[in-house]
């Protein structure tokens, strides 16, 4: 069984069910599939043929579902495209994939020009089609290439290109069987039956949505609640009544929003699951005082299709905690020789399962760093108890190492949350000539909350080590996010580098502005003591930059 032929069985046993709910249109079983059907003609008229990557580059609408299967249905492998990125940024995914098929709608078409300007050989459909009354007949009568009951599980469905946080992004091989594997395991641990409903609000060209908020509930029977309007939020919540939601996945900061709304009575709602960023304690905290619907934190990347783990939903549930794996997935802590780690003791976290990727499009160097002996290596650092639970402490990538000592940014930042008027937080670490690296703060305060810098860092010194204590606290309004939520602190550290470059162009010390700010004063054998303008404005400027 493949993907396409998972949701055509499920279209055999219920044609007239809404699968999608969209404002006020409602799109059966049978309606999704004779547009899938009709969508691999237009694709294989283009040239689409088994094993070509073809871009999916859509907005939430109900014709992401028959676009993404008809792909697949002609054997080709999608790849779902980041619909806030411009032609520029989409170009190495287009030329790293070689995808001359793009699948697009007329909301993006304005940006096909510049796309295949880039690309010359890029051709292009429309879904819109699929609502051309013309069509609708033809779509009734159309059949599914012979090719898609070809499809073998180990064979390739989809790239997804990570969020690239860290530089270009990489494409996350997933067969077939990677995503039925994660939709049986996400299955059984959610409880999910025929009559759940998915709220679908995040981007779907993400991997969390992709599984969770589209096959999930297309291939188990369910349905999916497509939000039309995000703005204002009463019209999610109007949406959720109205279309009797009951399953809400979602990133932490839409948590913290909604617990700050005005809820009517009568929620249809029986599980919130926060994923794609940790979810801080306040943030969970806040939520159950609130709402009488559990609000659940699970734990997964892209490269393991993508979900890892999940609190229990009858319980226990453990604050802080990721959960347990889910159905036939492992987790271990393994250090960096690949050894397994006690309980208790920190390291890197390791997954390995039938979600686990492939590896990573045309990297086999980059893939041989991340998969070894069959374990994922997440990059995220974490622990696990004796109960079977597991807890990230932070990025790998992200921790700071101060006079020798590991300091974890989460646990500067849980404690940041929780003071009042703080609505996000995030914690970066910057060079440090004395001690290797000192943490740097960045607060968004409340709406017409002003939060003294003097104030949060006396409450930090009460509650962390002084090694740990931000040496400045930097006021934002609010901090960079991809689409998914995800923090992108590469933003915030490259904001303390352009204000190290800033200085450098005062004039000051224009013998060294070729080099970069690490190599200046920050590492290397040049210390700014032994600069003889170590006093002037620039020195000055990044003194208070780099020590606060």
């Amino acid at each position: 069984m493949n993907l396409v032929t998972a949701f055509g069985r499920t279209a055999q046993l219920h044609p007239k069910k809404p699968a999608i709910f969209w404002g006020d249109d409602e799109f059966s079983y049978e309606q999704l599939f004779a547009q899938t059907a009709f969508a691999a003609t237009k694709l294989q008229a283009l040239g689409v043929k088994p094993g070509d990557r073809v871009g999916l580059w859509l907005k939430n609408c109900p014709e992401f579902v028959p676009a993404i299967f008809s792909i697949l249905a002609c054997g080709a492998i999608a790849v779902p495209i980041n619909n806030f990125l411009k032609p520029e940024e989409i170009q190495h995914i287009l030329t790293d994939a070689d995808i001359n098929v793009i699948v697009t709608d007329s909301a993006m078409a304005e940006h096909l020009p510049a796309l295949t300007a880039l690309r010359p050989q890029l051709q292009y459909w429309i879904v819109d089609e699929l609502a051309k009354p013309e069509n609708r007949s033809a779509a009734q009568s159309a059949t599914l290439p012979s090719v898609a009951n070809n499809v073998q599980r180990d064979d390739l469905a989809v790239i997804i290109y990570t969020s690239g946080t860290t530089g270009k992004s990489k494409g996350a091989m997933l067969t077939h069987g990677n995503l039925l594997h994660n939709v049986e395991s996400c299955r059984q641990v959610m409880l999910v039956m025929d009559h759940d409903r998915f709220v679908v609000l995040l981007p779907m060209f993400h991997s969390f949505m992709l599984c969770v908020g589209v096959m999930l509930p297309l291939i188990t029977g369910g349905s999916m609640v497509l939000i039309r309007s995000l703005h204002p939020a009463k019209n999610i919540i109007a949406d959720i009544i109205r279309r009797q939601a009951t399953i809400l996945p979602a990133v932490p900061s839409f948590f913290r929003t909604l617990a700050a709304a005005e809820m009517p009575p009568g929620l249809p709602l029986r599980i919130c699951i926060s994923g794609g960023a940790p979810l801080p304690v306040e943030i969970l905290r806040e939520f159950n005082r609130k709402m009488p619907i559990p609000l659940i934190e699970g734990y997964g990347l892209s490269e393991a299709s993508p979900v890892v783990s999940l609190n229990p939903i009858q319980g226990p549930q453990k604050e802080g905690s990721i959960g347990k794996p889910i159905p036939d997935v492992e987790v271990t802590i393994q250090d960096d020789d690949g050894n397994i780690l006690p309980i208790g003791s920190t390291g890197e976290v390791c997954v390995r399962g039938g979600n686990v990727m492939r590896g990573y499009w045309n990297q086999p160097e980059a893939t041989a760093k991340t998969i070894r002996n069959g374990w994922l290596l997440t990059g995220d650092v974490g622990h696990g108890d004796a109960e079977g639970f597991f807890y990230i402490t932070d990025r790998k990538k992200d921790m700071l190492i101060v006079n020798g000592i590991n300091v974890y940014p989460r646990e500067i930042e849980e404690i940041l949350y929780h003071i009042p008027g703080v609505k996000e937080a995030a914690v970066i670490g910057v060079p440090d000539p004395r001690r290797g690296e000192h943490p740097v703060a960045f607060v968004a305060p409340n709406d017409g909350v002003t939060l003294d810098e003097r104030e949060i860092l006396n409450t930090l010194r009460q509650k962390l080590a002084d090694y740990k204590v931000p040496k400045k606290i930097n006021f934002v309004t609010a901090l960079p996010r991809n689409p998914t939520g995800k923090v992108l602190k590469r933003e915030l550290r490259q904001q303390v580098n352009d204000n190290v470059h800033e200085c450098l162009d005062l004039g000051s010390l224009l013998v060294f502005s070729t080099w970069s700010p690490i190599e200046f004063g920050l590492g290397r054998n040049l210390l700014p003591c032994e600069y003889s303008a170590a006093s002037s404005p620039a020195a000055r400027c990044i003194s208070a930059i780099t020590s606060g």
